[in-house]
């Protein structure tokens, strides 16, 4: 165990956050996403919610802010609603850990497949949420 380290950062995860590298995206994917066939680099982070997840990412990761919006979430489908409680649970997430909050844009759904082919790596969560998939983008770390 680390001292600063959320508990649902497992050393797989840990070691993914220090690998990625400014402009690489991270999926935090719900627990219906495609994610073994969208991508080769999966992590299994069950039984975490996303929320769990960004609360514990976000003291360890600088959100890009080369990019108009470092996170992105799917839009709805056409027919279907979103719960904007997700969202809120999300961002709040992050501004429990860091207080600022980076833009969040929405994006067509295979837009969203699109993105997480190309993303670093995707984290299976237990989010059951509809909707409850995000990208977030790593920026510069500053130095210290």
């Amino acid at each position: 165990m680390l001292k600063g380290i959320h508990s649902a950062i497992s050393p797989e995860l840990l070691k993914i956050l220090a690998e990625m590298g400014h402009g690489d995206e991270l999926v935090l994917a719900d627990a219906h996403f495609p994610a073994h066939s969208l991508h080769q680099n999966v992590i299994r982070a069950d039984g975490i919610s996303i929320a769990t997840l960004l609360e514990g990412i976000s003291p360890l990761f600088e959100f890009d802010t080369y990019v108009d919006a470092p996170l992105a979430m799917m839009q709805a489908v056409q027919g279907d609603t979103l719960d904007p409680e997700v969202e809120k649970r999300y961002l709040n997430a992050i501004r429990s850990a860091v207080r600022i909050v980076p833009n969040l844009t929405r994006i067509d759904r295979f837009a969203f497949y699109d993105r997480a082919k190309q993303a670093y790596a995707v984290v299976i969560t237990g989010e059951t949420a509809k909707y409850g998939n995000i990208i977030v983008k790593k920026g510069v770390t500053p130095v210290l």
